[in-house]
């Protein structure tokens, strides 16, 4: 670690062990006193968990960010554990953007300890609780998909904006006017999924998936959620699981299961030999992105063109 700034020196093993407690004089005293002008003068270093967080983070500080998204295409937040490279990026960076909801598992006690020391923003912060979901199996805690729900993710955008211009009020009006471009871009995004939503008749809109990610989605848009798996991917899903889904598609005739492009496909692969097994054939719809974003430069690689992917991949397989 020759050569390494004093604070990441610092910070590093203490964010490494998630002892942030003991990090409180971690930071040099001329980086606790560094003025608004300091960061005007040049890009923000910004650090986003998830692909989505990352997107939104391009779209509202265009040219003033330098943005590292820690979670890429396939990478599973739940069981996300962040490499020292990780840690270093994030122990020198001036603002922290994470979804909260206990999405990235224990790397959120990390970052709400890290208040304070670097400034760490929880997008979700700005969505009223009492309209999130609270599953059974998270014991109280909520579900933190929310991007599934476009006009939920609209107050991500907002938190964004907020701690953009927060720490860099100087550009302030540059992040509200982005935001708001971006705003207006995801209110046609929701109208995009409603219309196509509205082509399935309302027994064909059934989605069934490998964990329950579609949650917010199933409520937004009027569609019946059933997952192998519950909210986190931390549960593995159980041969009674996969036998009740089962029945549920042959007595329905669902025509389409779908798989997950962050999580193995072999309990869909399971419940569609179940299936099989009872004289029904279901088919495999397609790849959905539930809790990552697709390859950089793809139309998947943004949100706008994850959402529609799976809007649309959903829909027309759901209906043949």
């Amino acid at each position: 670690m020759t050569g390494m700034p004093r604070r990441t020196r610092l910070l590093l093993p203490v964010l490494l062990a998630l002892g942030i407690a003991l990090a409180a004089g971690c930071r040099k005293p001329a980086d606790r006193g560094r003025a608004p002008g300091d960061l005007a003068a040049r890009q923000l270093r910004v650090v986003a968990t998830t692909g989505m967080i990352t997107d939104i983070v391009r779209e509202i500080g265009g040219d003033r960010v330098s943005v590292t998204g820690l979670m890429g295409p396939g990478v599973d937040p739940h069981l996300y554990k962040a490499s020292e490279g990780n840690v270093i990026v994030m122990a020198e960076a001036d603002v922290i953007f994470y979804n909260g909801l206990h999405l990235e598992g224990k790397l959120t006690e990390v970052f709400e300890k890290m208040g304070g020391r670097i400034s760490t923003v929880a997008v979700t912060d700005g969505i009223d609780r009492g309209i999130l979901l609270r599953p059974p199996e998270f014991e109280g805690a909520y579900d933190p998909h929310v991007w599934f729900d476009v006009t939920l993710w609209m107050k991500a955008v907002e938190k964004v904006a907020e701690g953009l211009g927060g720490i860099d009020p100087a550009h302030g009006e540059t992040y509200r006017k982005n935001a708001a471009a971006y705003l207006e871009r995801l209110a046609a995004l929701h109208r995009h999924v409603q219309a196509r939503a509205g082509e399935l008749p309302p027994e064909r809109r059934v989605l069934i998936t490998a964990h329950d990610a579609f949650n917010y989605f199933g409520r937004a848009y009027r569609f019946e959620v059933r997952g192998l798996q519950g909210v986190s991917t931390v549960t593995e899903a159980g041969t009674g699981d996969i036998r009740a889904l089962a029945l549920l598609i042959v007595e329905r005739r669902i025509p389409a299961v779908f798989v997950e492009t962050s999580i193995s496909p072999r309990t869909i692969q399971a419940l569609q030999e179940a299936v099989a097994a009872r004289g029904y054939t279901v088919k495999i719809g397609g790849g959905l992105y539930s809790d990552a974003l697709g390859d950089p430069g793809s139309p998947e690689g943004t949100y706008i063109g994850m959402v529609r992917h799976n809007i649309d991949t959903i829909v027309d397989a759901l209906k043949r």
